[in-house]
């Protein structure tokens, strides 16, 4: 993938005289995701007949569960890479109709033909401008940067390697090469302090739990005397073996020791949790989510963690718990209520939207764990389920977020004492709750879509957030797992009031909106551009990914068997392999 994306890179980059190389890079980059999922796609069957296959000396495990996540991460990636692989609004130039200019300036009579004929060949000749920056786009930075594209490919590969990887070496390799690139793409806004700041602390605390997996990795080897996940599932079990054994009547087992393994995965597991921002590692991602662009942010927020949760599953599922009360499975469980709570509280007193999806995030999280603690059949099913949820939900959100400060370029306030300081603006166009006051009147589509996404994470019936809870919950209390259910539960209920009041400030606030006077047809009379401000529509590209998002949430419970199907057969292929 990276070889083949390369090569079309530099091609891209020798043919082509276009200014705006960064969107064909763009474009460039989704087309070789499409084709690397197709590949994908077709490798499945190659290895779905057997246990996977070994890739260099086992570095690598390939089966058909990690080819099925790796076709879901590449499509989500292709999504997120649409936003920036096309300018975000369209504007219909009316300049470029001359003939109906000159007829109606001769009062001459012409016919619907005409008339038709004339905006048709408009169409066909590409009259449409995509580019006023300073009237319709006010582009952002992203579409000035050209290593975007690439450096994302870098993070994919990086999250790619680590669902596949079945060594402490590659998978600490795999690690380093998705946050390295994170770290580059969440800086790359170099005009923007704010967003070098947040950058750089995301860097800081992410080299600080890299020192964490690299420390328990080396502790695991020096207790197992190897680096292979396969036989480090082997000693695990050995170990379990040996504890019901009578001291020296097996000098074998005896060397290996249960609370040794579970030690040293517990460090582990620190530094991972700092990755996917799990309480009480969390603390650096509200700064991180609300300090660099809301591009960059949909990329960390989403990406950083499918890998790590997959990665995750194969651990806990393959190792099993410990015969004493001391496990490092108890630690997640620990987390899952430390995110639960904090994700819940902490947002309530939130005033930025950003900050606001990362609390938000955090109680996402708290579910995954706590169904990744559980470890049973219904908990894996309900934790597949949950992460893909998670994944289009907040994909939906962040987009629609995206859409929403691109539609207000052509607002202003009505009080115009109002002096808007927000810093980098122009790369992270909504930072307030206040910002969508009203916004029901400004654009009720996108309203409705953020509101449908709002209800998902409260858990609605019937839209599809509320089957990811209700999974985990009755695996919960399934598994005896009472007091974690009543928590989730609560926290779900004190969760529900800052994305309630989302919805209320929208839909039930008064506007303070209005169209930018500037832009009104008596003021533009001296300019070369003559147009109508509704003819400033949101690019079909973020109209489309919103629809289908939204509708997928909406209506899932219209077509439920299929995704359940895609879940248990998951399953059942984890359990095979």
């Amino acid at each position: 993938m990276i070889t083949f994306i390369l090569t079309y890179l530099l091609i891209s980059n020798a043919l082509t005289l276009r200014k705006d190389k960064s969107i064909l890079f763009s474009r460039v980059t989704v087309i070789s995701l499409v084709l690397n999922t197709i590949l994908t796609f077709n490798n499945t069957f190659l290895t779905i007949l057997g246990k996977g296959i070994g890739l260099y000396g086992g570095l690598f495990h390939v089966t058909p569960f990690t080819n099925a996540f790796n076709i879901f991460i590449c499509i989500t990636s292709s999504m997120i890479l649409t936003i920036t692989s096309f300018y975000p609004r369209k504007l219909c130039n009316e300049n470029d109709k001359p003939e109906i200019r000159n007829v109606k300036d001769n009062k001459k009579e012409t016919s619907n033909d005409v008339i038709a004929d004339n905006i048709i060949g408009n169409v066909v000749d590409d009259k449409f401008s995509y580019n006023y920056a300073n009237i319709a786009n006010k582009m952002g930075e992203q579409f000035r940067i050209l290593e975007y594209p690439l450096i994302a490919v870098f993070v994919l590969t990086g999250a790619v390697f680590l669902m596949s990887a079945s060594d402490l070496i590659s998978i600490f390799l795999s690690i380093e090469l998705q946050s390295y690139g994170l770290y580059i793409i969440s800086t790359l806004y170099r005009d923007s302090e704010q967003a070098t700041s947040g950058a750089l602390t995301y860097f800081l605390l992410g080299g600080l739990s890299s020192c964490f997996i690299l420390l328990g990795s080396a502790l695991l080897y020096v207790n197992s005397g190897t680096t292979n996940l396969d036989g480090i599932y082997l000693i695990s079990s050995i170990s379990e073996i040996s504890t019901g054994l009578v001291s020296g009547e097996n000098l074998v087992l005896s060397w290996y020791k249960s609370y040794y393994i579970h030690l040293s995965l517990i460090i582990l597991l620190v530094g991972f949790l700092f990755k996917i921002s799990a309480a009480p590692f969390h603390f650096w991602s509200p700064d991180v989510y609300d300090a660099i662009p809301t591009v960059v942010t949909t990329f960390v927020a989403i990406i950083a963690k499918l890998s790590i949760f997959i990665f995750f599953l194969e651990l806990v599922f393959y190792i099993e718990k410990s015969v004493f009360t001391f496990s490092w499975t108890n630690c997640i469980l620990i987390s899952s209520m430390f995110s639960l709570i904090i994700g819940s509280v902490l947002g309530l007193t939130q005033f930025r939207i950003k900050r606001l999806f990362a609390y938000s995030t955090i109680s996402h999280v708290g579910f995954i764990l706590l169904a990744l603690s559980i470890n049973s059949i219904e908990s894996i099913q309900a934790y597949i389920f949950y992460i893909i949820t998670y994944t289009l939900s907040n994909l939906n959100g962040f987009v629609i977020l995206i859409a929403i400060g691109y539609s207000l370029y052509t607002y202003v306030y009505k009080d115009e004492n109002y002096k808007d300081n927000l810093t980098d603006k122009n790369n992270s166009p909504i930072q307030l709750i206040d910002q969508i006051k009203g916004y029901f009147y400004v654009n009720p589509y996108l309203a409705l879509s953020l509101a449908i996404t709002l209800f998902s994470f409260v858990g609605v019936p019937p839209l599809i957030g509320f089957f990811a809870k209700q999974m985990v919950l009755s695996a919960a209390l399934d598994n005896g797992y009472v007091f974690m259910s009543i928590v989730a539960i609560l926290t779900s209920v004190v969760g529900a009031v800052y994305y309630l009041n989302l919805v209320n400030i929208m839909f039930f606030s008064k506007s303070e909106y209005i169209i930018n006077p500037a832009l009104a047809p008596e003021n533009m009379t001296n300019t070369k551009l003559s147009f109508n401000v509704n003819n400033i529509v949101l690019a079909s590209s973020l109209s489309a990914i919103i629809s289908v998002l939204t509708l997928f949430l909406l209506m899932f419970i219209y077509i439920p068997n299929e995704l359940f199907s895609i879940v248990n057969i998951l399953v059942l292929l984890l359990f095979k392999s």
